[in-house]
């Protein structure tokens, strides 16, 4: 009898055996699929990130050449309410020169 118990308990050992290399084996494999999938989110955040920071480089750029744009615009603003540009239109569209000045025109 001593035997067949032997038997038994050895039979239930490596039933027992068999399911936990099963239960580890599917762990393991649980794990590297969490991992491949963890990794390809990670290139694929890495990617879209390196090109929203392509993206901001153009827009700073652009807000560059916005911001002197619009520092030649309020140049020519204040340009355009002086007297300075006031006579130089004067002069070259309308042909208007002042009282005591007098003009030489080249002979033709």
């Amino acid at each position: 009898m001593a035997g067949i118990k032997q038997k038994s308990r050895a039979r239930r050992q490596r039933k027992r055996v068999r399911q936990h290399k099963q239960s580890i084996f599917l762990i393991s494999c649980t794990m590297l699929l969490l991992v491949i999938v963890i990794a390809f989110g990670a290139m694929s955040l890495q990617a879209k990130n390196n090109a929203y920071k392509e993206q901001m480089n153009e827009l700073q750029a652009q807000l560059e050449e916005e911001m002197e744009r619009s520092e030649e615009i309020d140049d020519m603003q204040e340009y355009v309410g002086s007297q300075e540009y006031i006579e130089e239109v004067a002069r070259e569209k309308l042909g208007l020169v002042y009282p005591n000045e007098i003009i030489l025109k080249p002979e033709q």
